[in-house]
């Protein structure tokens, strides 16, 4: 998929597939790997990229598993999903990274601190909650039952591939500018790529598939309270956001699911929506610098 400023692109074999990513900043520079969400793609991430190879970061991006010009291949569950960033992670030569995530890619950064840790040396998340928080707000927290419909809806066969893709994939540029406080920045050619990506064969199936496998797979839970998290972390959160409360970073709630002595450090973005690192690429690249190399910022 082209990205609309020169990236390197790169083809990376990992977990026994095919990734194609995007990438920035000098070959020997510390690895950051960021993940996209859904129905997003690497070039969500074009803001970030630059401003962290400005920094001396080797920056990456990849296509996730089924999207964009990744394999359009399973599984899609959180245990396979952590595995594809720890086989990347060696795949850019590198034992250990900073793993930043948003959305899906959030949960999947949150899995690798959990599942791979040792790969983690500094995790970022942006409007993701961890998913132990996330499971138990599903259960107690009717207003995030509400909002949260669509993963239930996602569950039923075939319907939401159609949905997804019917129109030209008009459901997609929906989703991202309806998810925006910031809504000016999905232009109608920033939108094209993404809406183009999930009609490729496979593309909306394998998008949906995370949704079906977390809901078939819900270990994650039981591995989060064995195995709290010792790595570094950070919290990015867009307070505008209509798909998840504000309620679901909050200190308290995550606490029982990190090392003692490690808290994450969270930061609020006002007046930005769930696609946070779009809608205010310039806050969030600050706030990143700002925690990830204080000296400079």
């Amino acid at each position: 998929m082209p990205s609309p400023v020169p990236f390197e692109h790169l083809r990376l074999r990992a977990n026994g597939i095919s990734f194609h990513a995007l990438a920035a900043g000098p070959a020997d520079g510390p690895l950051a790997l960021l993940l996209h969400g859904f129905p997003e793609l690497a070039i969500s991430w074009q803001h970030q990229l630059t401003a962290l190879a400005a920094a001396g970061f080797r920056a990456v991006a990849p296509d996730l598993r089924g999207y964009g010009g990744t394999d359009k291949l399973g599984p899609f569950d959180l245990h396979t999903l952590t595995q594809d960033v720890a086989s990347l992670v060696q795949a850019c030569g590198r034992e250990r990274a900073t793993i930043i995530g948003h959305d899906w890619g959030g949960a999947i950064a949150w899995g690798t601190a959990i599942l791979q840790p040792q790969v983690v040396e500094r995790l970022v998340v942006l409007n993701m909650p961890h998913p132990a928080v996330f499971a138990r707000a599903l259960l107690t927290n009717p207003r995030q039952l509400l909002r949260s419909w669509y993963m239930f809806a996602f569950q039923l066969p075939l319907l939401p591939e159609f949905i997804l893709t019917r129109d030209g994939a008009a459901a997609i540029a929906r989703s991202l500018r309806g998810g925006s406080s910031v809504r000016d920045v999905w232009t109608p050619e920033v939108l094209a790529p993404y809406r183009e990506s999930m009609q490729q064969p496979g593309a909306a199936h394998a998008a949906i598939g995370y949704y079906r496998a977390a809901f078939r797979n819900p270990g994650i839970l039981r591995d989060a309270q064995r195995h709290p998290i010792a790595a570094p972390t950070k919290v990015i959160w867009g307070t505008s956001d209509r798909f998840l409360g504000l309620e679901l970073v909050d200190q308290t709630a995550m606490r029982p699911f990190f090392a003692e002595g490690n808290s994450p450090t969270i930061e609020l973005i006002e007046g930005a929506g769930h696609f946070v690192q779009n809608e205010a690429a310039q806050r969030v690249n600050a706030a990143l610098l700002h925690w990830l190399c204080p000296a400079s910022a």
